[in-house]
């Protein structure tokens, strides 16, 4: 079944993406007394968003900030772009397969003489091109599966989860609201937190109790997912981003921005040695 991806959808996609002034464009850098040059290997970006806090009735009750991971914009699109492949191509099971005019049943007598018939030569009934032949070039059994690295899998998931932040939004833990399965009261829920049914969300909960996974299954246009489950695919296929508050400091914590202290200390370690033979060299 082929699937499709509203890559538009997503600023990571904009051939001219808007800047949203919730967002602080920032360069994590090394604290460096001894030189103000900086290895470019250390610089990561990062986008810091500033997400308002939901009750469960709908109001306002404070402010959270998410700071995520991101690529680079001019390498995000082509990130992103073979991790969602790598994802769809390896869920491809390569088990279509056709006979050929040698393995097909049968055609084993020849249809008729080779002269003297006013006919064109015949050597089988399972030639390709006839009914029930085999087939030229047809589709064999073979490996899909792509390999990718881990950390740029993990890098594409938290860009497309940056850029997806413009349209997310934090609610309390409201795993205990619901005391039976009910889903008019989840769509109510949706609506108080400005939610459209009718659009694709994407739930992100470290925790789906039970009442909430009956209450929202039958909600076409809704997925409910988990760290477990997270997949780049739901993300971008989502028009809007639900959070909790034990989701994002998940979030924080697992594509949070970080640099590679070994290469920051080897760096500084060859600029020291660097300035030690310059001085040697003056006196």
């Amino acid at each position: 079944m082929a699937s499709t991806i509203s890559f538009f959808s997503s600023s990571i996609f904009l051939s001219s993406p808007t800047q949203n002034p919730k967002f602080i464009s920032s360069s994590i850098k090394p604290n460096s007394l001894k030189s103000q040059t900086i290895n470019p290997r250390l610089k990561i970006s990062a986008k810091i968003a500033t997400l308002p806090v939901l009750s469960f009735d709908g109001d306002k009750v404070g402010e959270t900030s998410i700071n995520l991971k991101s690529a680079p914009p001019e390498t995000a699109r082509a990130v992103v772009h073979r991790g969602i492949i790598t994802d769809q191509q390896n869920k491809r099971r390569g088990t279509a397969s056709t006979l050929t005019r040698a393995e097909v049943r049968g055609g084993g007598r020849k249809p008729y003489p080779q002269k003297k018939t006013g006919r064109a030569r015949r050597g089988s009934q399972r030639t390709p091109l006839r009914p029930g032949g085999g087939v030229v070039f047809g589709p064999r059994p073979r490996d899909w599966s792509i390999k990718i690295n881990r950390k740029e899998k993990r890098l594409a998931i938290s860009t497309a989860l940056s850029s997806a932040t413009v349209n997310a939004v934090v609610v309390e833990d409201f795993g205990e609201k619901f005391e039976k399965p009910n889903t008019k009261e989840f769509i109510g829920a949706m609506k108080r937190w400005g939610l459209d049914p009718k659009e694709k969300c994407m739930f992100l909960m470290t925790e789906v109790s039970d009442n909430v996974r009956l209450s929202s299954r039958n909600i076409r246009t809704l997925k409910v997912l988990t760290p477990r489950t997270l997949n780049l695919f739901d993300i971008l296929n989502s028009d809007k981003l639900v959070l909790t508050q034990p989701s994002v400091d998940y979030l924080n914590k697992m594509y949070e921005p970080e640099y590679d202290t070994d290469d920051e200390e080897d760096y500084f370690e060859e600029e020291d040695g660097e300035e030690a033979v310059e001085e040697l060299i003056d006196a």
